[in-house]
């Protein structure tokens, strides 16, 4: 397959960027991280970057992939996707329905020929509370389904839990949601190995050690952490809000894109 080049990024909160910022504020995030490597090597490299965050995995097929699907098809693309992750968190999630639907929008992916990346979501490797248990009932048949989809169609899957480095707690923002700047950039090192193109070989090593705060520190961590991400997150699945309402993607169209750092 000659070189790549352009990157179609299709998704929710992971792929546009959260919470990895410029020094103006805004998301950068590990798909940008990318595709600053890909413009270096080629001055007519080309980028979009649909990803809204909060959505669920029909309003990533309806917005961003029926929109990106004529793009495809006009040159050799790496197109990634990570979407359905949001369904999982609903309290009236329906795998088969989920899973089905993720399937077909791979298999529209696929007919393009572009090249694709798809993603697993980071489970508890050593569950201990209520909370850890029902995240992995819930993400383990997601992981799953996209392994078979994955094979299925030739795509290429970034797993989460194929490196124990990603379960390292400083991998997360302090949302314990998303990546953190450092958790942006070894995605972002992970996916360009994926795709042969100049990595930071490092993204594999352990973090160097730290030491755990006291347990009163982590008490009164918990409690804010609690109030400012917990119950925001739960108003809005109770009024039926996202995060992404009235939001529009970062980089809507494909442009000939430069490092901006």
């Amino acid at each position: 397959m000659p070189k790549l080049n352009q990157f179609i990024a299709l998704g929710d909160s992971l792929t546009e960027g959260l919470s990895d910022k410029y020094p103006d504020g805004s998301y950068r995030g590990w798909a940008d991280r990318v595709a600053d490597e890909m413009s270096k090597q080629d001055s007519d490299f080309r980028y979009a970057n649909l990803a809204v965050r909060g959505k669920l995995i029909e309003q990533v097929i309806a917005d961003q992939l029926q929109v990106a699907l004529p793009w495809m098809q006009q040159a050799q693309t790496l197109v990634t996707f990570h979407a359905g992750a949001n369904n999982v968190l609903r309290p009236k999630f329906e795998p088969e329905q989920v899973f089905e639907t993720y399937r077909n929008a791979v298999s529209q992916i696929s007919g393009t020929g572009a090249k694709l990346l798809l993603f697993t979501v980071r489970e508890v490797s050593n569950p201990q509370t209520k909370t850890q248990h029902y995240w992995n009932q819930r993400f383990g048949p997601f992981n799953e389904n996209v392994k078979r989809v994955a094979e299925q169609f030739g795509a290429t899957v970034m797993d989460a839990n194929s490196q124990e480095v990603f379960g390292d707690p400083r991998m997360l923002a302090a949302d314990r949601l998303h990546l953190s700047s450092e958790g942006h950039r070894r995605v972002a090192a992970a996916v360009l190995r994926a795709i042969d193109f100049p990595h930071d070989a490092d993204w594999q090593d352990p973090m160097p050690p730290y030491r755990k705060m006291p347990a009163p520190l982590r008490a009164v961590g918990s409690v804010a952490w609690g109030i400012g991400f917990l119950v925001p997150w739960a108003v809005r699945r109770i009024t039926g809000k996202s995060s992404g309402d009235g939001r529009v993607a970062k980089h809507t169209e494909l442009v000939n894109w430069s490092p901006r750092i």
